[in-house]
């Protein structure tokens, strides 16, 4: 199946990747940014705003989940077949700190018929590493973008 017109493995994951962001009201309520993306790679960031805070006063960890979670997604979702979710799993390594950019870097793992594996970097503006997330896709039916017939 060719897209139409022919694109580069590049120019296909930024196109679905922009067809994303623009129904992607989650990512885009948190301020999250997409710094890179490339064929089974995305890096998306955000800045922890007071809102996002915990008891502790550190980043609730929900909001450092969702973020790796949006950077899987991007990173799964360049191949233009959609892609979800299938199981995910964070170790928290250290606490978000009110005003850190936090950054999410997928990378694929594997990636064979419907399934892949990708993990997720998270780390602060400094570089000290804030989470540890692995994340499962399976290839759903459709497509991000319009396929020649």
């Amino acid at each position: 199946m060719s897209v139409f017109p022919v694109m580069s493995a590049q120019e296909m994951a930024e196109a679905c990747a922009a067809a994303m962001w623009a129904e992607d009201a989650a990512s885009q309520a948190l301020d999250m940014r997409i710094d890179h993306v490339a064929p089974g790679e995305a890096t998306l960031s955000m800045i922890v705003r007071p809102e996002m805070s915990n008891g502790h006063g550190t980043c609730h960890g929900g909001y450092i989940f969702t973020l790796a979670d949006s950077a899987f997604a991007f990173a799964c979702n360049g191949y233009n077949q959609r892609t979800v979710g299938q199981h995910a799993a964070i170790t928290y390594l250290a606490p978000g700190r009110l005003g850190d950019r936090l950054i999410a870097t997928a990378r694929e793992i594997s990636r064979q018929g419907r399934s892949g594996v990708y993990d997720v970097r998270v780390t602060n503006q400094d570089g000290v590493q804030i989470a540890e997330f692995r994340g499962h896709s399976r290839t759903v039916k459709g497509t991000h973008l319009p396929v020649a017939e």
